[in-house]
């Protein structure tokens, strides 16, 4: 990444409502009735941090937003929904296949479990379900199955994704301990056994 590029925009945390976040989800009111709590992802929420002026890999230009509305939890955090990099490929073999891309959509796909990246930590980890990413070619292509997109802690001078959803470290205990105490308040003793919904949408301007 040239250096001239920040990593996190300069504004700080995502400026978004209650309000203007239900009105991104209406398309999926009536699936995230089921869901207690969810996580909500807007790719491209600040496209003027990258070096290309739209959404770009290896920044924090994205917001996570934790919803549990039952608690009356709302809270906005920077986030990353693209890879690091890219890496074009084809197929679906381990030695061929593109990078992944997260399709955006509804995934009910996610447990509390643990991310056994470079650096194992507790994480939000798709366990309870397939998803469809768009996988790095040419022409760019989707691909559908259980890939660990998970939604974990990502690193200081790079998002540290080959897919995942990540958050800045300095803003990830935050989001975990919020979500983790959700899910304990919610669901007991069982919370770890229980699906969070992810949604993940496109920042329309």
């Amino acid at each position: 990444m040239p250096s001239s590029v920040q990593i996190l925009p300069k504004s700080g945390r995502p400026a978004i409502t209650h309000e203007m976040l239900e009105t991104l989800l209406v398309p999926y009111k009536d699936e995230l009735q089921d869901y207690a709590l969810s996580i909500v992802g807007i790719r491209g929420f600040f496209p003027s941090i990258g070096p290309s002026g739209e959404n770009d890999r290896n920044v924090y230009d994205d917001a996570i937003i934790l919803w549990a509305p039952s608690l009356h939890i709302f809270a906005a955090f920077n986030g990353n929904t693209d890879p690091s990099r890219i890496h074009q490929g084809f197929g679906t073999s381990e030695q061929t296949k593109g990078m992944t891309v997260l399709k955006t959509g509804i995934w009910p796909a996610y447990r509390f479990d643990k991310h056994n990246g470079s650096q194992p930590h507790e994480a939000i980890c798709q366990r309870s379900g397939k998803v469809t990413v768009i996988r790095d070619g040419n022409p760019p292509y989707p691909d559908t199955g259980n890939f660990g997109i998970n939604i974990h802690r990502g690193g200081f001078t790079k998002t540290s994704s080959l897919g995942c959803q990540t958050i800045p470290p300095e803003q990830w205990e935050e989001f975990y301990t919020m979500a983790s105490e959700a899910a304990k308040k919610l669901w007991g003793s069982t919370w770890k056994n229980k699906t969070v919904a992810y949604v993940l949408l496109e920042h329309k301007t």
